[in-house]
This record gives C-alpha cells, structure tokens and sequence, in this order.
C-alpha cells in the first residue's frame, strides 16, 4: 500500500477489500493502527492532485470493509471493542479539518468519515453523533454561500447514508435529535440568492422527505411551501425543475399532504389574473404551474385531484380569444400526457385516468368541430393540427395499459361515436348536430379532422381487443383516406387504416380489406389529383406489412421501387423508405401493441438493396438522385455491424450520393459514413483519396447541417491508420482553415475539433 507504483497500490487494496470479508478483529487488530495510516492517506493526498482516483476509490472501498468487518465481529465480556478505537483514530484525524477556515482537507475527510459510516448502522451512528453537530455548526459559522454549499453537500452525504438503514429509529438516531437545526439548515438554503445552493438544499430536502418518520407535520407544510414557491416564482429555470422533480419524489411517501396543499396553491395561481404583469410572464408561470401539476401526479389519490384541474384549464383556455390559446392547449396537453405515463403503473389510476380524460377530450374536440361547421370563428384552436396531434399522445398513453376487458367496454363506445355519431357516453352531450366523420361535405371538414384521435384511440388497443363493426371502420378509413383533400385528414386516416391492418389477424378477411386497398390505390397512383394521397397511403400501408412479415409487402415495397422513376411522385416515394424503416412515434411501434417482427430492417435492407442498385443504374439523369436518397435512408437506420459487412459493395454508391445536390441525400450519406470510419477503418482507408476531397468540398456547402456533418466526417476520418492519412495532413489542414471563420458558431467548434486532431497526427503518443 505504501508502494510508488499504482498497479501495487491498486492489487494490495483490492486483496485487503477481499481480506475483510474472510477475517476478523482478531486477525486484524495489530495492523488497524497501521492501515489507518495508510489509507488516509491517498484522499488527502487528492487535494493537491498527486493521487490517482481509482487508487482514492479503492482506499475507500477497503476502509468500508474494514469498518464493516469490525462491525460484525462477536465481541465477549473481556474484549476490546476494537471498532470503536478504531473509528476514534479516524474521527480524532479528520474532525478537525472540517472546522478548518481554508475548508482544503475538508472532503477528503468527508469522504472518509462517510466510508467509514456507511459500513453498518452502528458505524453510522457513532460517526454521526460526532460529525453531524460540527457541520450543522460550520454551516451557521460560514456565511459564503460557496462554502455553505460545501458544507451542506458533506451533510447530503451523510442524510443518503440514513437512508440505507430504512426508518429513522427515535432511541439511537442522532438525526431525530437534530431535526430542528437540520430543517433550519435545509430550509435557509432554499432561501439563499445561490442557485447552487438551492440546488443541493432541494436535493437535502428530497432525503429528509424519504427518511420514513422524520419530517413533522408543519415541517411537511413548510416543504411543500417552499417548493411551490421554487417550481413557480424562482427565475433561474434549474431550481423550478428540480423543485418539481422533488416534489414528484415526495408526492408518493405524503399524497394526503400534496393534494390537500399543494394541488389546491397550484390551482389558485393557475387561476389567477395578476395586474401589471405581462402576457409573457403570466404565460410562463400558467407554464410551470401545469408542469407542477404533472410532476406532483404520482400517486391516485393525488391524480384524481390534479386530472379535474387540467381538463378544467383546458376547457378555459378553448373558450378564451386570445393568441396563443393553441399553444396553451398543447401545454395542457403535454401535463395530460405526463400525468397519463405516471399513471400506467397502477391499473385503478390508469382505469381512472382513461374514463375521465379520454371521454372529456372527444367531447371537446366535437364540440368544437360542430361549431366551426356551423359557425367557422369558433372553436379553431382546438382543431389546429399542432393541438390535435398534441392529443394523440395523452389517448395513445390512456389506452394502451388498459386489461383488455377495461379496453373492450371503452372501445364499445369510441367505434360507434365515429360511426354511429353515439355521443351519449361523452360529459355535456347536448351538441347543436350530429357526428359525422365519415359523411360526404365541405362543412363536416372539421370533423374529419378528428379522426386522428380515433387513429390514437383503436391502434393503441391491445391485438387481443375486439374492435366493434371493424370491417366497416376499415372500409370508411381506406375511403376517406384517398378521397380526402385536407393531407391531414387523409394521412391520418392511412395511418389508423394501416394500424388496425399491422394487428388484423391472418385470414380472409384481411386478403379482402388489403385486395380494397390496393384497388383503391393502383388508379389514385397512375393519374388524377390526389396521387399525393395514394402514395401516403402506399407508404402506411407497406409499413404495416413489412413489419410483420406479410406477403404482400413484397410487391407493395416493388411498387413503390417502381415510383423512384417518376419525375412527380418520386422525391416523396424515396423519402417514404425513411416513414418504412424510423420508429413511428403513435401507431405501429411495440408500445401501442403493434406486430412488429425481430429484425425487419435486415430483412427490408436484403430484400431491396439489390433492386435499389439496378434501379439506380438504369435510371435516367433526372431520378438518379431518388434512388441515392431511397438508399441513404435504408442504410441511415441499419444496425451498423450489418452495414460493415456491405460495405464492400454499396461504398461506391454511398460516395457517388455524396456528389448529389439534394442536401436530404448529402447529409443521410455523410451520417452514415461517419460511424463506418470508426467501426471499419480498413475498408475506409482504399477510398481516403476521394473521401478527403468529397468531405472538404462539403465544408463549403450553402447547408450549415451539411457543413457540419462534413466536418465531423473530417474529423472521423483521423481514426483511420495514420500512415494513410500523413500525405493529406498538409491539404486538410490548410482546407480547414476557411470553416474557422464561418459565421455559425457550431460549424467553427466542429471545425477547430477536426482542425485539432489533423495537426496532431503522426506525433509522438498519438
């Protein structure tokens, strides 16, 4: 241990660790006073930065078995307790350096009071009883808030020790004695201008709430106090996040104390209608305090206060005028949608969540739809895409944790109010028309629109769920999505078609509705005005296919090869191999229950690369940069050790791309490259010559992305042998200089990076 050579620090630390767990007391009791020695030593010597991390951490590892091992050791009548001697020699060395004014040897000796004290609950005690007091002292003493927050993250140490131990006992533990200068302490840095000091008083606070029996009643009060008061009226935007987030933490272990007084405050400033402030800010604290009521949402007790709150405020800000009621909508939303993942780990509070929001949402959104087709002024911002498309993830969250027999009885009722126009299940049915999604006519456009939330309703139903009348469902979808004019409309609907098919299970039925679509698609594809609609539902469709291995997503995927050539459809169809291989965010991905196979990208990329070269090969001037772009998508969501093994054959391809003008296909292709650079340097380096020139002709590019993505292909490409790389050191260098000077901040810092690491290669240690 007393060695120069880390390695031999490092072995004989390791060995004592182990030594511990087999000896005891009695073997160890000659050498206590001597490995003290030895072990102080290496923390300590951290201050002045001459001692290795890992050989700090190992010492402190092996004083924690030591401690641990005299903790367990039987001790008789005439025995010396050999751990309380021992933890005096520690405590009589390190109490004083936290009473030092310079503060320098003061974490070195936290940490070893603190390895020392996490061994068991009696070195625990015995160290606490004397530490505790003296930084509960300091803290009082030391009036900088720097040092205040050294002091009081020794302490955090020692409160996340308590909570090892479980329950705060009242007859051993030193810290009930100290409650009330421990609170005292806690609570002024809450209160302290810093917001660092915040920061680490909040984290305190989050322990103290997790030691079962510690806090009393009005000290509760004063937390839940001071974190409203953070979360909404602090400027600096750290100290609200972690003060909601503390409260989240806290919510669960005093759900009675939260919802009788935190959700009640949070409701009164929500409410509330300052004078003198601006929109702006009066925006931003209605911001934080949804955030708030998200956050504090853990529990059901406290669920089925905050839900009431959020849906209220959301029907407040519909019926309000002003601007930016749509993005107010949204907000709601996103703390809908929170509250609603929070609440899939309990199935009474998911059951509650589903029959209170999901009913009162579609009641809104028709609402709103009958009155902008019967009075268009009224009712817009709820119909706007951004607010819509902000709804699917509070439905799709609601629905799919539901017990399959909870789903069946609500999705008896969802179906036929979009079929049927059945509203009489939705709060405040009393509505001036019918429902009717699926009718013919201009003024039922609105209601068309909101198909996206059956769309977020049915594919997020698990596959064992009956959907009521669905052969009728599909058919209306498949209809509504080639007819419709609004894109919206129309892709949402391919999309809910395309879900219900992914789950629909094998059989005639299914060969029925599919033979439909592709009737319905062939002529929209071949001529007319909505070519643009067939394609999306091509693209959905084939998606829904390929993901579980259908038959027909062969020749639905040929199909869409085919419309790489067509001069109209054919930038739109090599983006659609993006929509066929990404994760979609609201239907057909394993979240929502979606069928989904184990590798279908290998499967997708095997199947259709071949086609996608010959395309490529045979195809006019004007196209050829459709398959590049088709191609660059498949390879961009690849697992890279499948794309290292073909990489022999598609380099080539992936080095013409770089040459194409279309920016999509520019940047898909340098992403690609820059991870095979790292992964297989090998292949790479028989085609360093044209990559150089092709990386730092792109540095130059209009497209700061591209410029960017350039550059990072340029700094990859040090990783290739250096041997290869030395006779275009000089060029690149010189090359690199230009984008130093570019007028956007990040190209320069990638710049200076790839710059860096070019001027180093081929010295000594590289």
């Amino acid at each position: 241990m007393d060695s120069d050579l880390q390695s031999a620090k490092l072995d004989s630390l390791q060995t004592l660790t182990a030594c511990c767990a087999i000896y005891g007391q009695k073997e160890l009791q000659e050498f206590l006073p001597s490995l003290w020695s030895s072990l102080r030593r290496e923390p300590l010597l951290q201050v002045f930065q001459t001692a290795s991390e890992k050989v700090e951490a190992e010492c402190l590892a092996a004083l924690h078995a030591l401690s641990a091992c005299l903790s367990c050791s039987v001790l008789s009548s005439d025995t010396e307790d050999l751990l309380d001697s021992f933890l005096s020699s520690i405590l009589q060395d390190c109490r004083h350096h936290l009473c030092e004014p310079d503060m320098k040897l003061v974490w070195p000796s936290a940490k070893l009071l603190q390895a020392a004290a996490g061994a068991s609950l009696r070195t625990y005690h015995r160290v606490t009883s004397s530490v505790l007091p003296l930084l509960l002292e300091q803290y009082t003493k030391h009036p900088q808030s720097s040092q205040r927050r050294t002091i009081l993250e020794m302490l955090l140490g020692f409160l996340e020790l308590q909570q090892k131990w479980g329950h705060v006992e009242e007859d051993e533990s030193t810290l009930l004695s100290l409650r009330a200068p421990v609170c005292s302490v806690v609570f002024s840095a809450l209160t302290d201008p810093s917001v660092q000091l915040q920061l680490v008083g909040i984290r305190a606070l989050t322990v103290l709430g997790s030691l079962q029996g510690f806090l009393s009643p009005s000290d509760l009060e004063l937390v839940v106090d001071h974190l409203i008061r953070l979360a909404l009226h602090e400027e600096d935007s750290q100290s609200s996040k972690a003060a909601m987030e503390a409260a989240g933490s806290l919510a669960p272990n005093y759900p009675k104390v939260f919802s009788g007084r935190m959700v009640p405050r949070l409701e009164e400033e929500l409410q509330s209608e300052r004078e003198g402030e601006s929109p702006r800010d009066h925006r931003s604290l209605r911001q934080r305090c949804l955030q708030a009521l998200a956050a504090v949402s853990i529990h059901t007790s406290i669920v089925r206060e905050t839900v009431p709150v959020l849906l209220q405020h959301l029907r407040k800000v519909q019926k309000g005028s002003e601007a930016g009621n749509a993005q107010d909508m949204v907000s709601v939303c996103q703390s809908l949608h929170r509250v609603a993942l929070q609440c899939q780990r309990d199935a009474e509070g998911c059951w509650y969540y589903h029959q209170t929001v999901v009913p009162c949402l579609l009641a809104m959104a028709v609402q709103a739809a009958m009155q902008e087709s019967a009075h268009p002024l009224l009712g817009k911002a709820l119909l706007k895409e951004e607010v819509l498309a902000a709804m699917v993830p509070v439905i799709s969250a609601a629905t799919t944790h539901l017990s399959p027999e909870l789903a069946a009885q609500s999705v008896s009722h969802v179906v036929p109010l979009f079929l049927e126009g059945e509203v009489s299940f939705l709060p405040q049915n009393s509505f001036p028309c019918s429902f009717q999604p699926f009718e013919d006519g201009e003024c039922l456009e609105a209601q068309r629109r909101l198909v996206v939330l059956l769309m977020a309703f049915v594919c997020s139903l698990p596959r064992d769920v009956a959907i009521p009348q669905q052969e009728r469902l599909l058919r209306e979808l498949l209809a509504l999505s080639c007819s419709c004019n609004c894109p919206f409309t129309a892709t949402t609907a391919a999309k809910c078609f395309a879900g219900l098919v992914n789950k629909h299970p094998a059989g005639q039925q299914l060969d029925e509705i599919l033979q439909l679509a592709v009737n319905r698609m062939e002529p929209g594809l071949a001529e007319g005005p909505r070519r643009t609609q067939a394609l999306t539902l091509l693209l959905w469709v084939t998606k829904a296919l390929v993901l579980r291995y259908h038959p027909l997503s062969s020749w639905l995927t040929d199909k869409l090869l085919g419309l790489l050539g067509d001069t109209e459809l054919g930038p739109a169809a090599a983006d659609g191999f993006s929509l066929l291989m990404a994760e979609s965010p609201d239907v057909l991905h394993k979240g929502c229950h979606a069928d989904v196979r184990i590798m279908f990208r290998q499967r997708f990329f095997t199947d259709n690369i071949p086609k996608l070269v010959q395309g490529f090969h045979g195809a006019g001037p004007d196209v050829k940069a459709n398959y590049l772009k088709g191609l660059s998508h498949v390879l961009n969501h690849l697992p890279k050790p499948v794309l290292v093994t073909e990489l022999p054959t598609l380099l080539s391809l992936l080095l013409e791309a770089l040459s194409c003008s279309d920016r999509v296909v520019q940047l898909s292709t340098l992403g690609c490259l820059q991870p095979l650079l790292l992964e297989a340097p090998q292949i790479m380096s028989l085609h360093v010559d044209t990559l150089v020139t092709k990386f730092l002709s792109l540095t130059s590019s209009p497209t700061m992305a591209v410029r960017i993505a350039a550059l990072r292909c340029a700094h990859a490409l040090t990783s290739l042998p250096t041997t290869v790389l030395l006779p275009y050191k000089a060029r690149v260098i010189r090359a690199l200089a230009k984008p130093l000077d570019d007028k956007k901040r990040l190209v320069r810092k990638e710049a200076v990076a790839a710059r860096g690491e070019w001027f180093l290669l081929g010295s000594p240690g590289r």
